[in-house]
């Protein structure tokens, strides 16, 4: 079984295509969506119907549950403050059901893998810190049928990290094999805006037989999908933010 692992798509619409496009010819028998489908960019509709379309399985991410009212944006900065209350004006109703309903977990590869948007216990909370990963370890450990694999979003930018019998190792590269016995956390970066200093979008697939992760990054127009924003009346600054990777 290969999945293929996508997150924060942030209704940009020219990264997701253009990820599909990768992912269609890798040979990928299914792709998980780990949140964000919206905020931010311009095309949340577009975005959430070619989830629906392609039936893609996905869950809720913070962007998403506060575009459609379940929580307010009151922690989150100016730009992303608006381009939520602006999604909320675009979204259909359809959409708006769509977004309700989803999870804020899912279980698969047979309960070995689960994927989350932010924290295992929070979907707003980031892991970044140390300590963020040691507490995330610990609550695997505890997590319905304990899985050795946690597929997160919300940070952007990809990374794995690896718990052993006697340490916690961060690791980044295009090709990680998974070990037996060890713990992981991994986040395959984001389609829509990426925050590692690289603007092209991020993604990894994972080959169950081989316990394998690959990474991969690709190129999409950029330059159009700041247009829409600039257009859209969105902040400026969400633009120029993509073209840095930042």
């Amino acid at each position: 079984m290969r999945y293929a692992i996508i997150s924060d798509i942030h209704s940009n619409l020219e990264a997701f295509e253009a990820v599909l496009e990768k992912i269609d010819s890798l040979d990928v028998d299914e792709i998980i969506c780990l949140g964000d489908v919206v905020g931010y960019n311009a095309n949340p509709n577009e975005c959430i119907d070619i989830i629906k379309h392609r039936r893609i399985k996905c869950i809720i991410g913070n962007h998403d549950s506060r575009a459609i009212g379940i929580e307010e944006p009151t922690d989150f900065n100016t730009h992303a403050k608006d381009a939520i209350y602006w999604t909320r004006d675009y979204l259909t109703r359809e959409n708006i059901t769509f977004l309700k309903d989803l999870p804020r977990k899912i279980y698969f590869d047979n309960g070995k893998s689960i994927g989350i948007h932010g924290s295992i216990d929070s979907t707003d909370r980031y892991i970044l810190t140390f300590n963020d990963v040691f507490d995330n370890f610990n609550l695997m450990r505890s997590e319905q049928g304990q899985p050795i694999i946690c597929f997160f979003g919300h940070t952007h930018a990809p990374k794995v990290y690896r718990c052993t019998e006697y340490d916690i190792i961060a690791m980044l590269a295009e090709e990680v094999r998974l070990e037996d016995n060890n713990l992981y956390l991994i986040n395959p970066g984001a389609v829509g805006q990426p925050r590692d200093g690289n603007p092209m979008s991020s993604f990894l697939v994972y080959d169950v037989g081989e316990m394998m992760v690959n990474f991969f990054r690709v190129g999409y127009d950029i330059d159009r999908c700041c247009e829409k924003i600039i257009k859209a009346e969105l902040p400026e600054y969400l633009a120029e933010r993509l073209k840095h990777g930042c």
